[in-house]
């Protein structure tokens, strides 16, 4: 690790040989939380761009990235809303046509637990075995009565089935954790870090990565009018200092793909500071240093 946690761009880099680069995009899907199939409105907390402000197209993504990176290949991200809610041939024609660009070498599909059907599974099983692939599965906080708050709508049990069936398929899986939703403590944001890893459940299905988001209360989202004056942290360095204790709770190998999370300033409310992207990524940096710390060392 050329951090102290197993950062997923070094892992690509190792894996592929070169600069791989995360094309977000806007498939045009919606969610069963926001039709009526399930729910009305959405989770809480979602923009209303399903959380894919920064999400487009491959060619204005290419565009946009290369004035960062003038070389590397690109993992093709569905990153809008539920991408696995719609149609078989709908869902293979969009991911079949990402998959023929040259520059494209894998692709990685963010969706609920309660969107993988028999049909679906099957062809994530089809692209698992030829292209280089990962699942996103949205889950934010293991426990109840947070994701009746925040109109999660499903079950922790729905998530754990998802994990085992994608599991038995050898399937990539990347699970988001949300730090800072309503009347949650410090202590149960942790368990579901906790729990997500397996780290107390010996036989639990092993994620191949872990988001974890720093809530953004974003206008437009049911937040802004439910808590008009809530803030998930008030201090940069008490945000700082959940996700060090996080990660020395996350085994070595798990791969870590986000620490925070982006929302267009001019829709952010609150914290504040989290535009501050790079202060806050540096001073995770600064505190696993200071306590001697790396991802997993609580594990040993």
């Amino acid at each position: 690790m050329e951090k102290n946690f197993n950062a997923i761009g070094y892992y690509l880099k190792k894996k592929f040989g070169f600069k791989v680069i995360k094309l977000s995009l806007d498939a045009g899907f919606t969610c069963p939380n926001r039709d009526g199939s399930k729910g009305l409105g959405g989770c809480i907390f979602c923009s209303a761009a399903g959380s894919g402000e920064l999400a487009s197209n491959i060619p204005d993504q290419i565009a946009l990235l290369s004035k960062k990176w003038s070389s590397g290949k690109y993992i093709a991200y569905f990153q809008s809303y539920t991408n696995t809610y719609a149609p078989i041939a709908v869902l293979r024609e969009k991911f079949e046509a990402v998959l023929s660009h040259p520059d494209v070498i894998g692709i990685a599909i963010a969706t609920r637990p309660d969107c993988l059907s028999e049909e679906v599974l099957a062809l994530l099983d089809e692209l698992n075995k030829k292209t280089f692939l990962w699942v996103e599965l949205g889950l934010q906080t293991i426990h109840e009565k947070t994701a009746v708050l925040i109109n999660r709508c499903y079950t922790l049990d729905i998530f754990d089935e998802a994990m085992e069936k994608l599991n038995s398929l050898s399937i990539k899986t990347v699970v988001h954790l949300i730090f800072g939703l309503p009347d949650e403590t410090k202590d149960e944001m942790l368990a579901s870090v906790r729990y997500v890893c397996g780290v107390e459940a010996a036989n639990a299905p092993f994620p191949f990565g872990v988001k974890l988001h720093l809530l953004n209360v974003v206008s437009g989202s049911q937040m802004e009018t439910l808590y008009p004056n809530y803030v998930p942290f008030y201090e940069m360095d008490e945000y700082v200092s959940l996700v060090v204790d996080a990660l020395e709770y996350i085994p070595p190998n798990v791969t870590i793909h986000r620490l925070t999370a982006d929302a267009p300033r001019e829709l952010l409310i609150a914290p504040e500071w989290s535009y501050r992207k790079r202060t806050l990524l540096n001073k995770i940096d600064k505190e696993l240093k200071r306590r001697g710390s790396f991802q997993g060392s609580a594990l040993f």
